[in-house]
């Protein structure tokens, strides 16, 4: 498979504006941002060429965002976790997951009183917390919630790796912070107990990010150019 032509080869380029009347106009100065741009990125000296938006550049800085934030995680991130009655009749999600986490060995639970509230006029939950097997599971992933809790860990269930670059897309619309989108495939270490058919039907997203590895699936990762390199950034691209 080939990588895409990333062309910065301004030799060939025709630019008739550079030689137009002395007042350079707006759309020209535009253009000649992107120009300088290209000349940063495509520089090969010591100091520039690990900026260039190559495969190889590229390549070096997803792996080492992958290796530290290649983990894919389930945002269970406090244990124990309660299920009261009223989340169990609605299917909330950790009620259909938390039973097959169970029969797994994962997760053990227990009946717990707690005080009577509207939410929950039972005035008891079913509580679940990691088992031996389970905390293998529970690992370090810092993590900020949208309404600005931050969690260190939660609970993980494969890792990921890169295999092939198969686009790269860059914006050097901001001279000075251009960016980079890099589609890949990948190579996937799930944890064993994905392999049950239980396990597969309640984290459908996982099962299927798992049956992609390989090509069968592409994902993509956001890059901002640093001061010694391409950094990875966090969040949707």
């Amino acid at each position: 498979m080939t990588f895409p032509s990333i062309n910065l080869d301004l030799t060939r380029m025709n630019f008739p504006f550079l030689h137009a009347n002395r007042r350079t106009p707006a759309s020209s100065k535009v253009l000649l941002s992107i120009i300088a741009t290209a000349f940063a990125l495509s520089a090969c000296g010591p100091n520039h060429g690990a900026k260039a938006p190559t495969p190889e550049n590229l390549g070096t800085a997803l792996d080492e965002h992958l290796l530290q934030h290649g983990d894919i995680c389930l945002a269970m991130f406090d244990w124990p976790i309660d299920l009261t009655e009223a989340e169990a009749s609605s299917g909330a999600r950790h009620a259909v997951q938390f039973p097959v986490m169970e029969k797994l060995g994962l997760v053990q639970s227990a009946i717990v009183a707690v005080p009577k509230s509207r939410e929950n006029p039972d005035g008891a939950v079913k509580r679940f917390d990691l088992t031996d097997a389970g905390r293998q599971f529970y690992k370090p992933h810092a993590y900020t919630s949208r309404n600005g809790a931050e969690h260190a860990n939660d609970f993980c269930v494969a890792h990921l790796q890169r295999e092939k670059i198969v686009d790269i897309k860059v914006n050097s619309s901001d001279a000075l912070h251009p960016q980079a989108v890099v589609s890949y495939t990948y190579r996937i270490d799930p944890a064993p107990w994905m392999q049950d058919a239980d396990a597969q039907r309640v984290f459908p997203m996982i099962a299927r990010i798992i049956q992609g590895a390989g090509g069968g699936l592409q994902l993509r990762q956001g890059f901002r150019l640093g001061d010694k390199g391409w950094i990875g950034e966090t969040g949707p691209v």
